[in-house]
Formats: C-alpha cells, structure tokens, sequence
C-alpha cells in the first residue's frame, strides 16, 4: 500500500491500494482548456424547401488552428420540425439526420448563414483565446456548397424520425425529430465519454440521410459545445 500526500496540508493523506473503506474520492470539473478556450453555438435553419436530396449538407463545422491546438467537440445535438404539411394523402414522412467526419478539409464550404466567430463570440469566459474555429454554416432554403473535404465512410451519430398523420383530421404536431443528441451529452460542461477530437482542417457535418418529400418544408436547429486545448 502507498500513500498520497497534499502538498498544501500536511495532515490530508490518501491511501492508495488494497485497503478496504477507504477510497479516493475526486471533484470533477469542466475538462481544463489551458491557452485555449470552451464555446457553445446554437444555431436555426431557414426554411428549408421541399424535395431535399438524400445527403445534403446542412450544417458545417470547420477547425483550422494556428496555434497547434486540437478541438475537443463534446457534444452535437439535432432537433427539426415542420413548416408545410406534405399533400394529403402522401406516405408517411421519414426523415434522418446524419453526422459525418471530415477530414483533409481544405476549402470551406458555403452558402446559407455563417457563423460569426470573431471576438468574443460564442466563448463560455470572456477571458478565453477567440475561437480556431475556421467556419460554421448553417442552411437557409437549400444544401450548402460542400468545399474541398473528404468524409468518413460511417456516420458518427444519426437519428431518425418523422410522422404519421392524417390531413384531415389534424392531428400531427409538426415534430419530425425532438432533439437528439447526435455526439455526447451536454451536462456538466465538459461532456461524458471521449469527445471527437479534430486536429488542423478536419470538421464534420450534418446531412439529410434521406430524400425529403416535394410538398414538405422544415427547419433544423443543431447545437455544438466544442473546446480548444493546446493538448490532449
């Protein structure tokens, strides 16, 4: 058996071993940042028209440092609701969203709303480092223009949903997916499990899984909470 000592008071010493009833006990805390910074982001489509393709891009989150810093994402969530009702007596409507890696990401994409990330925006503390991240666009009436990047051949995290209902009798509440986590969880600040870890020019992006139908119109609200460490 071995002991731990405080270095600030001497009388606190832990035992660390086979000794029975007396464990270590731990305080846990936002994940430390260092010369980097934490960040959050929320950010609401426009509407989006009808007869989206399957695997349009929706949402982009770009990391360039210059810094050799990496960007921990902790958490990514999804949520869409209706605008326009299909026409009556359509299918039911499915629908997915998807997230993707993206690696080698040397051109930004564009179109739709881009995030503006000078500053002080979107930093949790005033007194952290302006964000590294490079870009982040979110869709306004259609897909956004992807830039040079190379996606992963998996999903990281993908939900389904989508409804049933019957025109006539009114009874959809315009909920196509509640909100989901796609990555992580968001409580505690710093998130739980192992968070996506990007280096210089990689990203990721939320995409349509499946091709919409041509009467529908919705939009989609995605959440990020990301931070920037000089290492990890």
């Amino acid at each position: 058996m071995a002991v731990i000592n405080d270095p600030v008071t001497a009388a606190n010493i832990t035992a660390v071993g086979n000794r029975p009833f007396q464990p270590l006990h731990t305080l846990s805390g936002p994940f430390p940042v260092g010369a980097g910074g934490a960040f959050r982001i929320s950010m609401t489509s426009g509407t989006i028209a009808a007869s989206l393709a399957a695997n349009s891009e929706l949402f982009q989150f770009r990391y360039v440092t210059g810094a050799a810093r990496v960007c921990l994402v902790h958490g990514i969530t999804v949520s869409a609701s209706m605008i326009a009702t299909p026409t009556a007596g359509t299918t039911p409507v499915n629908m997915q969203l998807v997230a993707k890696i993206a690696r080698a990401w040397t051109v930004a994409g564009s179109g739709g709303t881009r995030a503006t990330l000078t500053g002080n925006n979107q930093k949790l503390r005033t007194s952290h480092n302006t964000s590294e991240v490079n870009d982040i666009g979110m869709a306004t009436t259609a897909a956004l223009t992807a830039g040079t990047k190379t996606f992963d051949a998996q999903n990281i995290g993908a939900v389904t949903g989508g409804i049933y209902f019957d025109l006539a009798a009114g009874d959809s509440d315009n909920q196509l997916i509640h909100q989901t986590n796609l990555l992580g969880e968001f409580s505690g600040g710093g998130g739980l499990g192992f968070p996506l870890v990007l280096a210089n020019q990689e990203g990721f992006a939320i995409l349509s899984g499946v091709a919409l139908p041509a009467t529908m119109t919705w939009n989609l609200v995605t959440n990020v909470l990301w931070t920037e460490t000089d290492t990890f």
